[in-house]
């Protein structure tokens, strides 16, 4: 069987290179080339990352920027000091929490990549935009390579009234999109999505490595050499990534991604790269019939509903990029019925809960070994921020011991191996957002108890480790 594979693949290579075509291999991860298979990749020492394409030879080696005939043009220095830049050069939306995450609103000639779970709102939240602007007389060109015009305009229907200024564009070819483009002379240009978009002279398939990067780098260039700021809505994988490879990401301006279910009505915009501004900002929107809707205060509306009588709650604070967000932390500890208890985590790191239960096994004496263990962040959000240990801890004791945690009380802190509960930072912003929602109390790390005291009419509780902190249960 071997012996009759060998001559068949000769024959499809001589095929191919008659055809001025060759059959290359790509890094998934990185982009890197290579003749030949690889198991682990040179560039990015990923495992099993490399696909197969067959690309032509007479385009080989050919870069985005002399086929677009800059190859004989002389760039010269300019002197940095010469380059004068304003702040009110960014187009604002008028979208609250997308400004937040843009870093102040969108910066002309800069390019950003959406990405997010099918369904979860990216094409809603980009027609919102391109309602706004052109509501303000920017000109706006959608093209869409997956949905009709009819599609676009039900969708649009539903979000509201448009005016001449939005153009829209059912086109997947990249050349026909740049002619289209300097013809029409758009101040914005959404492209939903990469994946869809293909350049004639890479012979593979649309989504494929090449594709996406190459339609990349064309996209790229007409944003910066005219001054266009360009949308492009990515797919992901399986695990949150977006489908391609990762050079994707380092060749944007800008990452955002969607978080939430679709079960959940509210969506995170997450800002994981922004060279305009800072990065780990979140926006909060609601989806809603009409569209999605900002949520100007995360906190009172994370908030809302949570019990006051039960145990295993306990209210924590986060900072997301540089807001405060109040957010409910349950847990629930029942004794185990099998020989292996369960541990389950939604929200949170399951790993870092684990080690969270280990420390109060160790050095608290509770015995958490034959107990199923399951704790939740309410609202469909993630939060990875160490500050989060200290509502986890006495979450967990909370209900192991059936002791109720009083619903006034805000609790922050890390917690180290040890059992001893670290300082964190922009403590000041936490307790000032807890006081604004009418918190009485907080629990926190004795070393930032010292530079807030007498600064706030909430009672400040200071902690040096997890001991102490149980004894205000």
């Amino acid at each position: 069987m071997h012996l009759m594979r060998q001559p068949r693949l000769l024959e499809k290579e001589r095929e191919n290179m008659a055809k001025g075509k060759k059959t290359l291999f790509f890094c998934q991860n990185c982009g890197y080339e290579s003749p030949k298979w690889l198991g682990q990749c040179p560039g990015c020492r990923e495992w099993n990352s490399f696909v197969e394409e067959t690309v032509s030879v007479a385009t080989k080696g050919k870069t985005t920027a002399s086929s677009s005939g800059s190859a004989g043009k002389k760039n010269e220095p300019v002197i940095l000091a010469d380059i004068f830049i304003q702040e009110n050069d960014r187009i604002k939306t008028e979208i609250e929490e997308l400004d937040r995450v843009l870093g102040g609103g969108i910066v002309p000639g800069s390019m950003v990549l959406v990405g997010g779970d099918p369904g979860i709102g990216k094409s809603t939240l980009l027609l919102q935009v391109c309602r706004q602007l052109t509501g303000k007389g920017h000109k706006v060109l959608y093209v869409s390579g997956e949905e009709s015009l009819g599609q676009i305009k039900l969708r649009a229907k539903r979000i509201g009234e448009f005016n001449e200024n939005l153009l829209l564009l059912c086109e997947t070819n990249l050349e026909s999109i740049r002619s289209v483009i300097e013809r029409v002379k758009p101040e914005m240009v959404v492209i939903d999505s990469i994946q869809t978009m293909y350049n004639e002279e890479v012979s593979s398939a649309p989504g494929s490595v090449s594709q996406v990067r190459e339609s990349t780098g064309v996209l790229m260039q007409i944003a910066k050499g005219m001054g266009i700021s360009v949308f492009i809505v990515g797919h992901v994988t399986k695990d949150g990534s977006v489908a391609g490879p990762r050079v994707l990401e380092h060749m944007v301006d800008t990452v955002l991604y969607f978080e939430g279910d679709r079960q959940v009505i509210y969506r995170i915009l997450r800002g994981v790269k922004n060279r305009f501004g800072s990065t780990n900002e979140i926006g909060v929107f609601e989806m809603r019939e009409k569209g999605l809707m900002e949520v100007k205060n995360p906190s009172q509306v994370m908030l809302n509903g949570r019990p006051t009588d039960a145990s295993g709650t306990a209210v924590v604070c986060s900072i997301e990029g540089t807001r405060p967000i109040l957010i409910e932390i349950q847990a629930l500890v029942t004794r185990t019925n099998f020989g292996l208890p369960r541990r389950t985590s939604v929200g949170i790191d399951y790993n870092r809960v684990n080690l969270l239960m280990a420390v109060l096994e160790k050095r608290a004496g509770l015995h958490l070994g034959d107990c199923d263990a399951y704790v939740n962040l309410a609202g469909g959000m993630k939060l990875g921020e160490p500050a989060i240990d200290l509502g986890v801890v006495l979450a967990i004791v909370s209900s192991y011991k059936n002791k109720v945690i009083d619903e006034q009380t805000l609790i922050f802190g890390e917690v180290g191996l040890s059992g001893e509960v670290r300082g964190v930072s922009m403590a000041e912003s936490r307790v000032r957002e807890a006081e604004k929602l009418g918190f009485t109390s907080c629990i926190m790390p004795k070393t930032n108890v010292e530079s807030l005291q007498g600064k706030y009419s909430i009672k400040l509780i200071g902690v040096a480790n997890i001991k102490e902190a149980m004894n205000y249960l």
